[in-house]
């Protein structure tokens, strides 16, 4: 959407992994560290009163060390607020303390792309220690421990979000079996590979920065959005202005407001200055 000569951002709210962290060149990871250029760049938002949201699919335990490399801050002595898991995980930091989860049963989507893809392997947030998995991930997609565990006890009960992931498929390949299957009862996004995000339905980041916004008295009108994954979209569409960075897939440049540079070229320092210089 547009917004009105003079506007400034009450709320920056943050993706991690490709907007503020650069991917490692053919793998599945970022490197975890922050540009001088955009850590600059976001306290110069706080400094002007901007309350600064990370809004991540990462669990809370794989984003407070990010939130610690930008010295993150709330306004006055409040802790910050955090977007976890896609949005099903809200929590204020530090120290860590949820504040909203949404969960659901996650067993019948799980079931129906096992069908379809049999080879996939499983993971579900083992909160504070990593993550439960049919078998290992690929080394560095996942943070923290991974505690190898039958899908069937791994779903067995209430989750917040489940990650399936299937390092012999490709996202597009992803795309087309969730479409296929609709995946009826919940939300689910493809990531940068095939990865698939399945989540509680009508929670995004969107979902969450909403409850954030509202605690703060803020609303989408007040939020500039920078993201750079299929995960990202309903972020974008609902803020105030949304940003893709330069090298998002189409699917995300499509809805947003705006395409600032590559992660590789600190696009969202770029995209921050705009308002903070």
């Amino acid at each position: 959407m547009s917004t009105p000569d003079g506007w400034r951002p009450g709320i920056v709210a943050l993706d991690i992994d490709g907007t503020l962290l650069k991917w490692v060149e053919g793998a599945g990871m970022t490197y975890e560290q922050v540009e001088p250029a955009v850590y600059d760049a976001v306290h110069r938002a706080l400094d002007a009163g901007a309350h600064v949201v990370l809004a991540s699919g990462r669990s809370p335990h794989g984003m407070t060390p990010i939130a610690d490399l930008l010295d993150l801050r709330g306004q006055g002595e409040e802790r910050v607020w955090v977007v976890a898991s896609n949005g099903a995980v809200i929590f204020r930091y530090p120290p860590l303390e949820v504040v909203r989860e949404e969960t659901f049963d996650a067993g019948p989507a799980v079931k129906a792309v096992l069908e379809r893809q049999p080879g996939a392997i499983v993971a579900v947030e083992e909160r504070g220690v990593g993550y439960r998995v049919s078998t290992p991930f690929p080394e560095g997609e996942l943070s923290g421990d991974m505690i190898v565990t039958p899908v069937d006890e791994l779903v067995a009960g209430p989750v917040s979000r489940v990650i399936i992931r299937d390092p012999e498929s490709s996202a597009d390949e992803f795309v087309a079996m969730a479409a296929e299957l609709g995946l009826h009862g919940t939300n689910y996004v493809v990531g940068w590979t095939a990865w698939l995000d399945l989540s509680p339905v009508g929670v995004s980041k969107a979902s969450g920065l909403e409850y954030v916004a509202r605690e703060l008295g803020l609303t989408s009108a007040d939020v500039l959005a920078i993201g750079d994954g299929r995960n990202d979209i309903e972020m974008l569409q609902w803020a105030g202005r949304g940003v893709a960075m330069g090298q998002s897939v189409q699917d995300v440049i499509d809805v947003a407001d705006a395409v600032t540079g590559s992660v590789y070229e600190d696009g969202a320092a770029t995209e921050i200055d705009r308002y903070f210089a």
